[in-house]
This record gives C-alpha cells, structure tokens and sequence, in this order.
C-alpha cells in the first residue's frame, strides 16, 4: 500500500512538473511566433521603402533616368506575394491558438497538424523569401549610384546605397526559424512526457492492484 501511495505521489509531483516548466515554454514559443510572424508583415510593408523614396521620381511614362532603377518595378510582384504569405504565416500560427497547442496538457492530431502546418509554412517561406532577396538584393548593387547621386541632388530625394532592408531579412526569418526549431523540440518533449506519465500511472496502478 505504502508502494502505491509513493507512486501516485510520484505521479502529482511529475505532474506539477509537467505543467510549471513545459506548459509555460509551450505557451511563451506560441506567443513569441505570432510575435515573429507580426514582424514579418512589418517587414513585407517596409522592404521596399527605400525604393520608393529613392527611385519612384525617377520613372517618367514608366522608363527611369537612372540605369538599375528598373528594380523598383521589378520588386512589385514579389511584395505582392511576400505579403500575402505573411498573412498566411500569422493566420498559421493562430491555428496554434485556436487548436490550444499553447496550453493543452496534452496534444491531440490537430495539435499536431498545427504544428506541422506551421513548420512547413515556416521553413518553405524561408527559402522562398532568401533566394528572391539576395537575388533582388544583387539587383541593387547594379544601380548606377553617381546617376542616382545627381538624380537626388537635382530633385531633393533619398539617395542610399544602404542594403539594410534586404540585409535585415537574415534576422527576422532567423528569429522565425528558431522559434519554428523550438516549436518542433517541444512537441518531442511534450510526446516523452505524456509517454512518461502514462509509464507512472500504469506502474501506479499495478502497486495498488
């Protein structure tokens, strides 16, 4: 009798465990992807500020002055769609939320068909989005700055040969990344202690049988 009062014991103290340390990690990684995935759709709607200020004045019945300007034009589609998919992203992680993957003590398919929808939407948006930058941002570099030098001269506008909101992608989609790894490492862990606990039940109800 001793034996099985030990082990329930053993089971609340798990228990307690359970839900002080990987229930409160589950909800800051969920919290703290909506909080990444917001800042994709900052992003999506400050990449291409620069340009704008930059080199939309130098379009005239849509040809530029400045040779390399034509990337402004160029950029369009590619925001369109980078935005969209932002939205995407936020709406995926809000899955997580309406499934309680941030707080459910255990997790059931659609907990996990959050999670992997959210993973792969993650990790496609990612190589998508820094093969499109780098190229685009390749694309820049070719602008011939002492045109656009004068150009901003004459006409007052931005000149900047900054690569800073193509530069900055490394840093968002690097926080979505590892929240997304993190995400991943918790349904693992979430998996061994469900498996563990179940272990402790069924040994807890041998004792008293």
């Amino acid at each position: 009798m001793g034996s099985g009062n030990s082990d329930r014991d053993e089971i609340m103290r798990w228990g307690l465990i359970m839900y002080k340390k990987q229930m409160k990690l589950q909800r800051l990684l969920c919290l703290a992807l909506l909080i990444a995935c917001a800042l994709l759709f900052v992003y999506s709607l400050g990449i291409m500020t620069d340009l704008y200020d930059a080199l939309y004045g130098t379009f005239r019945r849509g040809k530029t002055s400045v040779t390399g300007a034509e990337i402004y034009n160029d950029m369009q589609g590619f925001n369109k769609t980078f935005l969209h998919l932002s939205i995407g992203m936020i709406l995926l992680c809000l899955l997580l939320f309406i499934t309680g993957t941030q707080n459910r003590r255990k997790y059931y398919i659609g907990n996990y068909t959050a999670v992997t929808l959210f993973a792969a939407g993650s990790i496609g948006f990612t190589v998508w989005a820094h093969s499109q930058i780098e190229a685009f941002r390749a694309q820049f570099l070719q602008i011939n700055f002492e045109e656009l030098a004068e150009f901003a001269e004459k006409r007052k506008s931005l000149y900047t040969e900054s690569t800073f909101w193509f530069d900055i992608h490394y840093v968002i989609f690097g926080l979505l990344l590892i929240g997304t790894c993190l995400l991943i490492a918790n349904v693992i862990w979430k998996r061994k202690l469900m498996k563990e606990e179940q272990t402790l039940i069924a040994r807890g109800k041998e004792a008293v049988a």
